[in-house]
């Protein structure tokens, strides 16, 4: 199997997958560092029309042509924000961080979209990559990032497993100040 076959098979996150009911349906979803379009095709195959973005234009091309899916090559850690004044209506960033990039993020999102983030944050390095301290992060970080802006649906950080090995992680769901939350019940 090779390289590419491995990334291709990949499932979504579960943490993705848990809250993906945050995502209406024929929604405008990012996908950031999408790399080989894990969650691009799993949110274009529940109707949605996904804008997949990566900077490695050869991880691109292995989906570009999936239905539902529009994908661009772009370095976001470099240069102007190349989506200026578009809006999506969720936003998903699984093991990406480039902490510059969460003000455009948020700035992007719909008042009612929904935000699935989920990546690696600070005692991974004993477990392997990322090591780094710029790309792990802090204990509440990112409660750190929506606070005032978004409303926590659910968060998570800690020790978990990954594929073969334990990794720690940060994840969150949030969404925008205009989705009423908690949803009503049902009557």
């Amino acid at each position: 199997m090779t390289t590419t076959d491995r990334h291709a098979d990949l499932a979504p996150s579960q943490w993705v997958e848990r809250h993906a009911h945050l995502v209406v349906p024929a929604a405008r979803v990012l996908d950031v560092g999408a790399g080989h379009g894990r969650h691009a095709l799993f949110f274009a195959a529940r109707g949605a029309r996904v804008l997949a973005i990566d900077r490695d234009p050869s991880a691109l091309a292995t989906f570009a042509h999936a239905p539902g899916v529009t994908t661009r090559a772009a370095d976001l850690e470099a240069g102007p924000w190349p989506l200026a004044g578009e809006t999506f209506d969720a936003i998903v960033v699984v093991h990406y961080l480039h902490r510059p990039l969460w003000r455009h993020l948020i700035a992007a999102l719909a008042p009612d979209g929904a935000l699935l983030y989920e990546t690696f944050a600070a005692g991974n390095e004993q477990f392997g990559r990322p090591t780094n301290p710029d790309f792990l992060l802090q204990a509440g970080e990112l409660l750190d990032v929506v606070r005032g802006q978004l409303t926590v649906v659910a968060f998570e950080q800690g020790l978990t497993r990954r594929a073969a090995r334990p990794a720690v992680v940060q994840r969150i769901a949030a969404v925008g100040p205009a989705r009423a939350w908690p949803p009503p019940l049902d009557a």
